[in-house]
């Protein structure tokens, strides 16, 4: 498993450092891209999201692991918001994102900042400092979304 982790961080490592226009020939690959990413992020969120919450018990192991795996998948989606990728396929993705870029760019950098602290907490096994890095990353997808997501897709 963790050699499939090093493999997945390493190609996904790669497929940033390319321009957007190199790693989707259509609009609709990007969006798929950027909608996987997100899945993936909110699954390995929740996970430690739900340890801060008590509704599971709290493992520091499997919270860092998660919050690892979350620290690299953050900085993926970003990069299939090119132009163009407003429409193709159904997606949430509100026409702000494109009208608003550098604010979108910096909501981005927001969360992965927080999403890079949260990392930091559950390396240090500390319940109390995850619970607030799990509050703050909540805080800074809130305000995303709240922007830059509509309700249904379109």
């Amino acid at each position: 498993m963790k050699k499939y982790l090093i493999a997945l961080a390493s190609v996904a490592g790669l497929m940033t450092a390319l321009p957007a226009s190199a790693q989707f020939q259509k609009p609709e690959q990007a969006i798929k891209y950027r909608q996987a990413a997100f899945t993936l992020m909110g699954s390995h969120f929740g996970r430690v999201a739900a340890m801060a919450q008590g509704k599971v018990p709290f493992d520091a192991k499997v919270a860092a692991e998660n919050a690892d795996i979350l620290n690299t998948i953050a900085k993926l989606p970003f990069t299939a918001f090119g132009e163009g990728t407003d429409k193709g396929l159904p997606n949430r993705a509100k026409p702000e994102i494109w009208k608003e870029s550098a604010k979108f760019k910096d909501a981005a950098d927001k969360m992965i900042g927080e999403v890079a602290k949260l990392d930091a907490a559950t390396k240090s096994g500390n319940l109390d400092q995850i619970k607030a890095a799990v509050g703050t990353v909540g805080q800074s997808c809130k305000a995303c979304h709240d922007n830059y997501q509509a309700e249904k897709a379109g």
